[in-house]
């Protein structure tokens, strides 16, 4: 079977041949490529051959690969947005009859732009982020779809992030989290009004997902305590959740949900949700969740990842990666799509590299019911 196959096979309940491996290591290629600092083994070749290399698959068609993304966000014609770049930054000033929002972004060392200052600042600005969002919609692009999943070809089946939840658009795209977290408190109903006005902007994207080729879709979320309490999980998030998933279900769409970050009150409602997986979980030492606490908690959902990140940093003895690589493949398959809770780091060196093949080897040898022999 190859990649693309085993990867359905996985969501659709059937038996693949041996654990699935699917690392995530697009930035840290990235910023090595750009920097000359790859290992030797791999300097100039593609991310995709650096998969090839390795024996792992992919996931996502858009995530630094330098292919173009399949959607598109839009405003109408009556939207007047002025935009400025200077040395290091980068300037966006929407105009609305209700004041000015603006949002700066700073270029990085990793080659990427990041808010550093957020378009609406609390609850004065919640008329003018509302006025927005109301002309705002996503096209989803059939064509570039379909060019980007043959891009991955037999490697994976290719991905890409939904625009996240209203709660966590506004607590993590458009409003610093502080403001956000006080305007929900002293204004919900004005808060709740600009969730409607951002949801209403996602109907037509979701309603041509449901007549397209993608099997298999993330929910970009990166749920985590930090932004959450379970009462907002259940008020904001989970009508929201079912209402979305149910939609793509039934066009024979899979889904799973990006979980990261410290999730432990959260543990009663991971069976529960309306994904078919659960990407990202991160367990102890980076979380604060065992994985025996994660297998206890999400039911017969897939686990994509698993591994903690810092296991493939050096100065984390290796025999700690193969133990949690036992352990993940014993107790989770063939539930199981194994990869890097969230993704290699960047700063990893030519060992992250050679653990990444000992994992990919080690798949290789594991059948799915268990752990290989030694």
């Amino acid at each position: 079977m190859t990649f693309r196959e085993m990867t359905l096979a996985v969501f659709e309940g059937r038996p693949v041949p041996h654990v699935l491996f699917q690392p995530r290591f697009e930035p840290w290629f990235d910023l090595h490529d750009r920097l000359g600092t790859l290992p030797e083994a791999v300097r100039g070749l593609s991310v995709r051959d650096v998969y090839d290399r390795i024996g792992a698959s992919m996931r996502y068609v858009d995530y630094y690969t330098g292919q173009p993304s399949p959607l598109e966000e839009c405003f109408d014609e009556d939207v007047r947005i002025i935009e400025q770049t200077t040395e290091g930054k980068r300037f966006r000033r929407f105009e609305t009859p209700h004041g000015d929002l603006t949002q700066t972004e700073q270029f990085t060392v990793d080659g990427t732009w990041r808010t550093i200052e957020f378009a609406a600042k609390g609850v004065d600005d919640l008329p003018a982020l509302r006025w927005l969002m109301e002309r705002r919609s996503f096209v989803f692009d059939p064509e570039t779809f379909a060019a980007d999943d043959a891009w991955i070809g037999p490697r994976g089946v290719g991905q890409f992030f939904l625009p996240k939840s209203p709660y966590l658009a506004l607590a993590q795209q458009w409003m610093p989290f502080d403001g956000f977290i006080y305007a929900l408190a002293d204004a919900p109903d004005r808060v709740e009004e600009v969730m409607r006005a951002i949801d209403d902007s996602y109907d037509s994207l979701y309603d041509k997902l449901t007549d397209s080729d993608v099997r298999i879709l993330n929910f970009g979320e990166n749920i985590a305590e930090a932004y959450l309490s379970p009462r907002y999980l259940e008020h904001y998030l989970l009508p929201w959740y079912t209402k979305r998933c149910e939609c793509l279900r039934k066009a024979g769409i899979f889904t799973h949900v990006h979980i990261d970050g410290y999730f432990r009150s959260l543990l009663p409602y991971l069976a529960d949700l309306p994904f078919d997986g659960l990407e990202a979980l991160t367990p102890t030492p980076q979380g604060d969740v065992s994985l025996e606490e994660i297998g206890q908690s999400i039911g017969d959902k897939i686990l994509l990842d698993g591994i903690p990140a810092v296991f493939f940093l050096s100065h984390h003895p290796g025999e700690q990666l193969e133990q949690c690589v036992d352990q993940l493949i014993r107790d989770f398959s063939p539930r199981l799509i194994l990869g890097i809770s969230d993704e290699l780091p960047q700063g990893g060196d030519d060992e992250s590299y050679r653990r990444l093949k000992w994992v990919a080897d080690r798949c290789r040898e594991a059948s799915p019911a268990g752990c290989c022999d030694e």
